[in-house]
């Protein structure tokens, strides 16, 4: 017996370190191969004589079916994708997404916004008459305060409820008929004024074009 220079002995069989196949991977290797005599099978029913076709078609899938049973039923219909979300309301323009409250005098509308995505309106306002002192002014503004309970002592001491006001010279959101021009200010139904009064707090950017 000859002894190798590593120790070993020489001619003896090298150790075999693969491991066994999983269990797993038995049952694939069993269904691909009777997956294959089956097609084998079936591409050779044409060779039969006609009448004998169908019946050995439908043995080999018989047989084929009790021997992996399964193994021939179509794959299941992939899930339908999700509904994709819903747009968001586009933001009228051109009021910028920083504004809190936009008013667009030509479309004698009004809302709110978060972000730059519209969270209450369009609703209906009336604005100021044109004129030099009842005009409403256009731009960029920010709320300065509000009074719940507010009169124009201006106008004879006329109700202007939940104003909101947006510059020093008297000029507010708050609740007025949307249908009558006012003095400068902005009209609204007495549910947007409660809700621009709840809703805006002084500091908040309000853009008027």
């Amino acid at each position: 017996m000859a002894v190798g220079l590593g120790g070993g002995v020489a001619g003896a069989d090298p150790v075999q370190s693969s491991q066994p196949p999983s269990q797993p991977e038995i049952d694939r290797m069993i269904r691909d191969g009777v997956r294959t005599a089956h097609d084998t099978a079936q591409a050779q029913v044409p060779l039969l004589p006609q009448q004998f076709q169908e019946q050995a078609r439908q043995g080999i899938d018989a047989l084929t079916e009790a021997v992996a049973p399964g193994l021939l039923q179509p794959a299941p219909a992939p899930a339908p994708a999700p509904a994709p979300a819903p747009e968001p309301a586009p933001r009228p323009e051109p009021c910028p997404a920083s504004a809190r409250a936009c008013v667009d005098i030509d479309g004698q509308r009004t809302w709110l916004q978060e972000g730059g995505q519209v969270s209450y309106g369009p609703v209906q306002i009336s604005s100021g008459s044109p004129g030099p002192d009842t005009e409403t002014p256009r731009g960029s503004f920010r709320v300065t305060y509000k009074v719940r309970d507010e009169i124009s002592r201006e106008f004879n001491n006329a109700p202007m409820p939940y104003a909101v006001y947006f510059t020093y010279n008297g000029h507010a959101f708050h609740e007025g008929n949307p249908n009558v021009p006012s003095a400068g200010c902005i009209h609204l139904s007495h549910d947007a004024a409660v809700t621009f009064f709840d809703s805006l707090q002084p500091g908040d950017e309000v853009f008027i074009y």
